[in-house]
């Protein structure tokens, strides 16, 4: 199985190929509106129980997106064990792909 948690600059190599996994942003649509990473979908944390089983695929690859990491990776635990075996959470969250990947995204 893969590692829960995906490097920042393993997942900018990723979403280059055709077969990019989906950028699934778990955090509040207020943060979203602050700064995003183009091409993800949000999907606010607190719906992903009810809406995860109806919009996900669970063959697809999931990179899960938050602030800093620790929703991310509590939904990709979740996510998991109700058999979405491909998903990731991306470490250090949209604050640590700002700091080392597109810092024209902004921090908050």
């Amino acid at each position: 199985m893969l590692d829960p948690e995906i490097t920042a600059e393993a997942y900018q190599q990723l979403r280059k190929q055709d077969s990019a996994p989906l950028l699934l942003d778990v955090r509040e649509p207020w943060e979203a509106e602050l700064a995003n990473i183009p091409g993800s979908t949000l999907m606010p944390m607190g719906d992903i129980p009810s809406r995860a089983h109806q919009e996900l695929d669970p063959d697809q690859p999931i990179v899960v997106l938050c602030h800093h990491g620790a929703r991310s990776l509590s939904v990709t635990m979740w996510l998991r064990d109700q058999g979405f075996d491909h998903a990731q959470s991306l470490a250090g969250g949209i604050d640590r792909w700002s700091r080392f990947i597109d810092p024209g995204i902004p921090r908050y």
